[in-house]
């Protein structure tokens, strides 16, 4: 009578417990706060353009491209992630495998000695078992479902780590250009102070210059020598930066010989709101909220009863060649089904730390978001002010060198002391130096807007596009 029940009562209880089940089924599509921008604060006229991807394509620097494809091939921390992304990928299929049924085969042969009388006993037997759980309210999928979300997060964090690693070489690139550029200034600056001396000394001797001015320029010329000094340390300390990004051991061989380009002109901005498809880093963090989703769903389903299906096939016989023999085979089919009755609150607290790491994702989530609006934001302030820097300060660079130049002819002339040379000349090093050092920001700024509005230095991967659609 009670066998005859259990069919009804499975069904009644499947009916009523896939309601409760459902209610843990969320959205795919990635979602938008309510009080997201529709344009960012620092409007431009190219923010209804799409952002451009291939940004590396645009610097034109054959050298640099060498570079980033050694860096994508040899840096030890993108093949970290990379591995990751294939662990990743087996951890699904160990999730996945749940809802296939498990089989297994065991054999087992013994002899056996006895003394009253003496005699001898063989045995052999095997048995092969089959066992399945039935997914009722989808639990092992939840499962599945969590994995495979963790899977796009780690394939998403992978393709970050692929756009910012570029970043940073092409940043660590010119990071050396400017060194080099700072140290060529610095040999200038030492030659032009040599000079000087040279004619202040020369001065001296023949009475026209006082023992000060001599003092003050062998000054200026030590000072020239210990900030070339500085300088090569820097410039090495930048080349093996870049050789580490690249995979290499740290030398600091690298030269670099190009020049600092200019770049002062707008970018395509695109809307805020594309940035949550576009950026590898939120679509990340999207699917970490999801997987926390999955893990709910399937901490809230482990409180329902289970359905397992068990098979066994097995034989047992005194010689090996007799096993599967149909006269002596056995064979059992059995179906279970168990349900948590009491657990002293553990399935329940588990649930309650599911559903608290959803919630705690979620803000995370927020965070990321915001974060990377703010980055946006930030990088476009800055364009606007390096690009008033930089003509400020090329516009003093100008005025600085005619000063310098025209301050000791006058020296020389009587009408101005070394002082005043001594003044003029370290205001065009500033100048100079200066310039050099808002070249580089503009470049990196440019690079860090790329990479903040997710533009892609190359088109992204086809497997990248494939999975975005389908989710």
């Amino acid at each position: 009578m009670i066998w005859q029940c259990k069919p009804t009562l499975l069904a009644i209880s499947v009916m009523l417990l896939s309601g409760c089940a459902s209610d843990f089924n969320s959205s795919q599509r990635m979602q938008a706060p309510n009080n997201m921008p529709q344009q960012w604060q620092q409007e431009a006229s190219s923010s209804v353009l799409k952002v451009q991807e291939q940004w590396l394509t645009q610097l034109q620097n054959p050298t640099l491209n060498k570079f980033v494809q050694q860096a994508l091939k040899n840096n030890q921390q993108l093949l970290q992630t990379s591995y990751d992304v294939e662990i990743q990928k087996q951890q699904l299929i160990v999730s996945g495998s749940a809802l296939w049924p498990s089989l297994d085969l065991s054999t087992r042969t013994s002899r056996s000695k006895d003394n009253r009388p003496v005699s001898y006993d063989n045995a052999s037997s095997v048995s092969l078992n089959l066992t399945y759980e039935v997914d009722l309210w989808g639990k092992l999928s939840d499962s599945k479902r969590e994995a495979n979300l963790n899977y796009l997060a780690q394939q998403a964090r992978f393709e970050q780590a692929k756009q910012q690693l570029v970043a940073d070489v092409v940043t660590g690139w010119f990071d050396v250009v400017t060194s080099q550029q700072l140290l060529d200034l610095f040999k200038r600056r030492e030659a032009n102070a040599q000079q000087n001396l040279d004619i202040i000394e020369s001065g001296y001797r023949q009475g026209i210059n006082e023992a000060l001015d001599v003092y003050l320029a062998r000054n200026e010329l030590n000072t020239e020598r210990a900030r070339i000094a500085t300088q090569m340390a820097n410039l090495s300390a930048s080349a093996r930066v870049l050789e580490r990004l690249l995979g290499e051991y740290p030398k600091g061989a690298i030269t670099a010989s190009s020049d600092l380009p200019v770049i002062n002109t707008d970018i395509p901005l695109g809307l805020p709101s594309e940035l949550i498809t576009r950026k590898p880093t939120l679509r990340a963090s999207w699917y970490d909220l999801l997987a926390t989703d999955a893990s709910l769903a399937y901490a809230h389903k482990q409180r329902f009863p289970s359905l397992n299906l068990t098979a066994s096939l097995s034989d047992s016989t005194d010689r090996v060649s007799d096993l599967f023999s149909p006269s002596s085979l056995a064979w059992s089919l059995l179906g279970s089904i168990s349900a948590p009755l009491f657990e002293g609150g553990r399935l329940k607290a588990n649930e309650e730390i599911a559903r608290l790491n959803t919630q705690k994702q979620e803000q995370l989530y927020l965070q990321t978001l915001y974060d990377a609006f703010g980055d946006v934001e930030n990088a476009i302030s800055q364009q606007q002010s390096l690009k008033a820097q930089y003509s400020s300060t090329l516009e003093a660079q100008e005025n600085a060198l005619a000063a310098e130049q025209l301050s000791f002819e006058q020296y020389q002339s009587g009408l101005v002391t070394y002082t005043t040379v001594l003044d003029a000349q370290g205001r065009s090093f500033d100048a100079q130096s200066s310039l050099i050092d808002i070249k580089n920001q503009l470049i990196a700024n440019r690079i860090n807007l790329h990479v903040a509005l997710g533009g892609d230095f190359a088109k992204p991967s086809s497997e990248l596009k494939s999975n975005n659609d389908e989710n």
